[in-house]
């Protein structure tokens, strides 16, 4: 889709939006140079209407913004802006401009299977996720069993702490192995929400 700048004035509302927790962060506005220069370097700038100037969020603080994903709406005239923030990104301090607290720590198991997905794809070596993709998927459901089976142990005669360790390893290793089946972790909450009585 064609972003239509001249429709706005030649400044179109930029929504930023944190990949990993989904929380909206902050909203700026882009000229078709601010939008070229962000896919062109991968970290979100927009034109300041105070300075009159392209303005690359974090040139001064360091808390940049990294690009991920950037969609148009039905419209054509404003983007969503899915990035990764290097720190706070109100210059207030706070997390957003909102004053929200940008943490939705559940979120972070999708940024996992994303990153996850990125190592199938990439294969760099010395990733353990890389050796559990070279060893196929035997091997793999072989370690979401083991890893069941300590969970249930620190469970059962174990502490919290080591529960949540050995937990923590078991969703893990079940994230690649769906990962490795071609499915996500929302085709669990799919499955889930079709079973939920409410």
């Amino acid at each position: 889709m064609k972003i239509d700048f001249e429709k706005m004035g030649g400044l179109i509302p930029a929504i930023i939006q944190d990949s990993a927790t989904s929380k909206v962060l902050m909203l700026g506005f882009m000229n078709e140079e601010a939008y070229a220069k962000t896919k062109e370097t991968g970290m979100v700038t927009f034109f300041s209407r105070t300075k009159n100037r392209l303005w690359t969020k974090g040139e001064t603080s360091g808390n940049f913004l990294k690009l991920v994903q950037m969609l148009v709406d039905c419209d054509n005239d404003t983007l969503l802006i899915k990035a990764i923030p290097a720190g706070p990104v109100c210059h207030t301090g706070k997390d957003t401009c909102f004053g929200e607290k940008n943490r939705e720590d559940v979120m972070f198991l999708k940024f996992l299977q994303d990153f996850i997905e990125q190592r199938r794809q990439e294969m760099p070596e010395g990733s353990y996720t890389t050796s559990l993709f070279n060893k196929g998927v035997n091997r793999m459901a072989q370690k979401v069993g083991e890893e069941a089976v300590e969970t249930v142990i620190e469970a059962t005669n174990g502490t919290e702490e080591g529960f949540i360790y050995e937990a923590s390893d078991l969703v893990y290793h079940l994230i690649v192995l769906l990962t490795s089946k071609g499915l996500r972790l929302e085709d669990l909450a799919r499955e889930l929400k079709k079973r939920h009585k409410g």
